[in-house]
């Protein structure tokens, strides 16, 4: 490695914490979305970047979650929803679908171990999806969760686990359906708003922003019917090296826009 090579590398670590500061105080005196729904995405392709088992990459994308929690929390981000395990999902190997769950398992326990640290900073927890597909040991644990911290508020934590966008509006359209038919709902009354009531978190405002990790540009069947409107961030980073000045780019992104909901 030459002199300037190192000079540069030098002076990169010097500048990339300037800016950082400079980019937060950006963020900070801008308008902060109410609702930041990520795809968490990359894991498996990390692993393959740097050498690693894919089960070590999604232990690390996990702790790495953990860490954007806590920065949205700084920023005053009110309602989070991460997307961790999708419906297709399953269809991927066995083995792989284990770690998956073996890492959330982990995730739920460390946090009722903390479900105080919840009460303290007035989040509610919830897990959205087909909950009959998930395993019955995570089950118990979201179940724990939802249940210990179901009067908190205003914010929620939200993670869609056996999630898919499509599932959830044929769920929707099949309990209202179920209402059509005792006669509690007349066909003619139906309109978004009878939709929305029958989504799996109906009183979750839609997402303002949507950030994917590992360089992927599209929805991946995530929150379909809500994101109508939502603003799209598609991050290179694997989910494992996603940083907080990468979270800070989306939502400076996010503010240079002019939302127009169609107008």
């Amino acid at each position: 490695m030459g002199l300037l090579d190192i000079l540069y590398k030098l002076a990169s670590k010097i500048q990339m914490p300037l800016y950082q500061r400079y980019l937060e105080t950006k963020v900070r005196g801008g308008e902060i979305p109410e609702h930041i729904a990520i795809i968490l995405d990359g894991n498996r392709r990390f692993a393959k970047k740097i050498g690693i088992g894919w089960a070590e990459a999604y232990k690390l994308g996990a702790d790495r979650v953990e860490e954007v929690l806590n920065w949205l929390a700084e920023l005053g981000v009110k309602h989070v929803t991460l997307y961790a395990f999708s419906t297709e999902n399953f269809s991927r190997p066995k083995e792989q679908v284990e770690a998956v769950f073996n890492v959330i398992e982990r995730k739920f326990m460390e946090l009722l171990e903390r479900v105080n640290e919840l009460e303290k900073n007035s989040i509610r927890f919830r897990v959205i999806g087909r909950k009959e597909l998930i395993p019955q040991r995570i089950l118990e644990l979201a179940s724990k969760l939802e249940e210990a911290t179901k009067n908190y508020g205003p914010k929620t934590i939200n993670v869609a686990l056996a999630y898919g966008g499509r599932s959830e509006i044929v769920d929707s359209v099949r309990k209202i359906a179920e209402k059509v038919a005792k006669g509690e709902i007349k066909p003619d009354e139906i309109d978004e708003e009878v939709i929305r009531s029958h989504l799996y978190a109906p009183d979750l405002p839609d997402p303002d922003l949507i950030i994917r990790t590992s360089g992927e540009e599209r929805l991946s069947n995530f929150l379909l019917w809500q994101s109508a409107y939502s603003e799209l961030y598609f991050c290179e980073a694997y989910l494992p090296e996603f940083r907080k000045i990468d979270l800070l780019r989306a939502i400076r992104d996010y503010q240079r826009r002019k939302r127009r909901f169609g107008v």
